[in-house]
């Protein structure tokens, strides 16, 4: 018995050394991270709105960080061949992937095939940014209110257009979550870019556009379209005369896209909080603000757990406007 006793002993006090030098190991993993550059990847090319969240971020990231973050571009079918390489890349949180709403929420509804699941394959690190839109007509339209548009279009089912940047991106989906909210009928044309749907719906080839907020908003206030309504919970400051959707009488219409990073799907549990950590300080810096609003995006942190459960919330969601929308791709 004092034999067994002893060996008993033996045991738990080599268990406690193990637990000790494992949380030791942790903790030391954790204050050494990062120890060499980091880099985000982007699924589009340099230049668009992704690249410049990116750069606005990066500098601020490596001074709370301590190393240097990069910047590199993957482009192709629709942000995937980006998410499928950093998905297959080491989950040590050396690769983050920067992603939109479609890469992050459409991509997976709207292609046949692809090559990487968000919510299976990624771990959330922290969502940066929201991007409300506005609801914009053009000047030949009568209406100058959503309400008196949404009368408007009722009075003409399919003879009202709207012009999108594309199929199955936001500027698609968006107005067809409208259509199903407002009870209406319009034929979507899409084009290859915003700046032509723009142009025809200056020209009155295209009656609606929803467009992010700081093209709408210097459209709007030049007098070349009217901006009817923004689809945020509140009102826009580069906007602030226009109503909320809400406010002006579309009950529960709140649809904003979104910006967040990404690491695989495995990456230790300390080093994804001390990334989110990291995005949290940067965020929270006074001058960020105008200026990511001029890009056309408001500062939304959420944290790693909290942003899971918002890409719980909009997966669904988005999923539902793709399959209403008809929008395939393969």
């Amino acid at each position: 018995m004092k034999q067994e006793h002893r060996n008993l002993l033996r045991r738990r006090g080599l268990a406690a050394l193990v637990g000790t030098l494992a949380l030791c190991t942790g903790l030391a993993a954790q204050a050494a991270f990062p120890d060499k550059p980091l880099k985000i990847v982007i699924g589009f090319p340099a230049g668009g709105p992704l690249d410049q969240h990116a750069r606005l971020l990066t500098d601020r990231l490596q001074a709370v960080l301590g190393q240097p973050v990069l910047v590199d571009y993957k482009p192709g079918a629709g942000g995937s061949v980006g998410a499928d390489f950093v998905a297959k890349s080491p989950a040590d949180g050396y690769t983050l992937m920067l992603a939109n709403t479609g890469v992050a929420v459409i991509n997976g509804a709207l292609y046949r095939n692809l090559p990487y699941n968000t919510l299976r394959d990624f771990t959330p690190v922290a969502r940066t940014a929201m991007q409300p839109l506005a609801l914009l007509v053009n000047n030949n339209v009568p209406a100058k209110t959503l309400g008196e548009f949404i009368q408007y279009a009722k009075a003409r089912p399919g003879q009202i257009n709207y012009g999108s940047a594309g199929n199955g991106g936001i500027s698609h989906l968006v107005p067809e979550m409208f259509k199903s909210a407002a009870g209406v009928f319009m034929v979507h044309i899409p084009y290859r870019g915003s700046a032509p749907a723009f142009t025809d719906l200056m020209g009155g080839q295209v009656q609606f556009m929803a467009e992010s907020i700081p093209q709408a908003a210097s459209y709007h206030k030049q007098g070349k379209v009217r901006a009817l309504a923004v689809t945020s919970r509140e009102r826009n400051p580069a906007l602030p005369d226009i109503p909320t959707a809400i406010e002006a009488g579309l009950k529960g219409f709140e649809v904003v896209g979104f910006y967040g990073f990404f690491v695989p799907d495995g990456t230790p549990r300390e080093v994804v909080d001390r990334l989110s950590g990291a995005f949290q300080q940067v965020l929270a810096q006074p001058d960020l603000k105008s200026r990511m609003v001029s890009q056309g995006a408001d500062p939304a942190f959420l944290g790693s757990a909290d942003f899971g459960r918002f890409l719980q919330a909009e997966t669904p969601r988005w999923a539902a406007a793709v399959k209403a929308s008809g929008a395939r791709l393969d």
